[in-house]
């Protein structure tokens, strides 16, 4: 299907791609979560597009996280349980993610007022760099930074594969992994869609 098939319209959940993927995500190591075992910095390996909307009986447990974000402040899965969160994993390096700042900032600013939290998930750089980022590419959402031990990324592979960067997880209000999109967000209208349909869940 491509993208632009799947754009203008609601997603149709992929339930027994998603329900595959998360039971391969607890026995097999995805490429990324391998590199960072191995010592590798890069976190990039290109994919193809490919976005899941995982139903709700399918879901694993809650994610939880802590780290530290850009501006040194403490941020965890706790702070943002009830709301409806999006996490993106990017660095500065990655032309992907540069493409898609400007999408995923239109989203935020969308839902921002609306029991929605965004996150940034810096896999690769240290603060400065991931400040002068988020001012030159106007994210006003805040990002942690895992490159030192990965520990987020790690955190959330064992839910779910994240086989390139970017990608990007829509969590349920229980901060279970409802959604996720492999590769650069084109548009906002996909990720619009996702969290959408995501805040009309029952609580």
């Amino acid at each position: 299907m491509s993208r632009a098939a799947r754009s203008p319209r609601r997603l149709t959940a992929v339930i027994g791609a998603a329900a595959l993927a998360l039971t391969l995500a607890a026995c097999t190591p995805d490429p990324v979560t391998e590199q960072y075992r191995q010592g590798s910095e890069t976190g990039y390996i290109a994919g193809e597009f490919q976005v899941d909307e995982i139903d709700l009986a399918d879901r694993g447990e809650p994610v939880v996280w802590e780290s530290t974000t850009d501006t040194g402040e403490p941020l965890s899965s706790e702070d943002v349980l009830g709301d409806v969160v999006v996490v993106n994993f990017w660095y500065a390096g990655c032309a992907p993610c540069r493409v898609e700042a400007a999408h995923l900032e239109d989203v935020w600013q969308q839902y921002r007022d609306q029991g929605v939290s965004f996150v940034g998930v810096n896999t690769f750089d240290q603060p400065d760099q991931a400040r002068s980022f988020a001012e030159k590419w106007g994210v006003t959402y805040p990002s942690v930074i895992d490159a030192n031990d990965a520990a987020v990324k790690l955190a959330f592979a064992a839910a779910t594969p994240i086989q390139a960067t970017p990608v990007t997880l829509v969590l349920d209000r229980e901060g279970r992994v409802a959604a996720r999109i492999i590769g650069a967000i084109d548009s906002p209208s996909i990720l619009s869609t996702l969290v959408a349909d995501t805040l009309e869940e029952k609580a």
